[in-house]
């Protein structure tokens, strides 16, 4: 069996867009501009270089991209810390290779989260962009087994064309992101319906 594509659910997400929100061109539809991933390496880094070099070596096979180092805008000393050094690794996705990753994301990496809910709808800000934490990264395919012993957590940002909270939301979900309020909500419908027909 087929799985759809993210590319392919956005386009099928158009039509059902466009009855609801009154689109009259595709233009006005919610696209995903950029996804954003990345990991802050913190002092331990700061302390053993091979460990930031281990997060951007799998930053970049999980992606398929190499990061870009952060380093610290300006010094502070109760941190220990000097303007200039690497806290942290960032990768910006577009076209295929964001595609590609949400792909795996959405059809791979989420079903292997352990006791996974769905995503917290507060996780989309005001202006309609999701920032998601990912604990592990070992949940990508990519990881081997001896990177179990250091595990890293991530941050991943999707960035929509939106400044809409809920067409967002609605956008997300069609593509294959679960909300735990949407999950919560059909279940109360389900069970009023159970009392209903009682």
């Amino acid at each position: 069996m087929n799985v759809p594509t993210v590319k392919e659910k956005l386009k099928a997400a158009y039509p059902k867009l466009k009855e609801k929100y009154g689109y009259t061109n595709i233009m006005q539809a919610p696209r995903i501009e950029k996804v954003l991933v990345s990991v802050g390496t913190g002092k331990q880094s700061r302390a053993d270089k091979k460990r930031n070099d281990f997060i951007a070596s799998r930053l970049a096979t999980i992606t398929g991209q190499k990061p870009s180092a952060r380093l610290a805008k300006q010094s502070i000393a109760s941190f220990k810390l000097r303007e200039g050094e690497v806290i942290g690794q960032m990768v910006t996705l577009r076209g295929a290779r964001m595609y590609g990753f949400l792909d795996k994301l959405t059809n791979i990496a989420v079903p292997r989260t352990k006791d996974f809910r769905g995503f917290s709808a507060k996780s989309i800000d005001a202006m309609g962009n999701l920032t998601l934490g990912i604990k592990e990264h070992t949940i990508f395919p990519e990881t081997a087994d001896e990177d179990l012993k250091d595990v890293f957590g991530l941050a991943i940002t999707i960035v929509l064309s939106t400044n809409n909270k809920q067409e967002s939301q609605e956008l997300l979900e069609m593509l294959g992101f679960p909300f735990r309020e949407a999950a919560e909500e059909g279940t109360k419908r389900g069970r009023a319906r159970k009392t209903k027909g009682r």
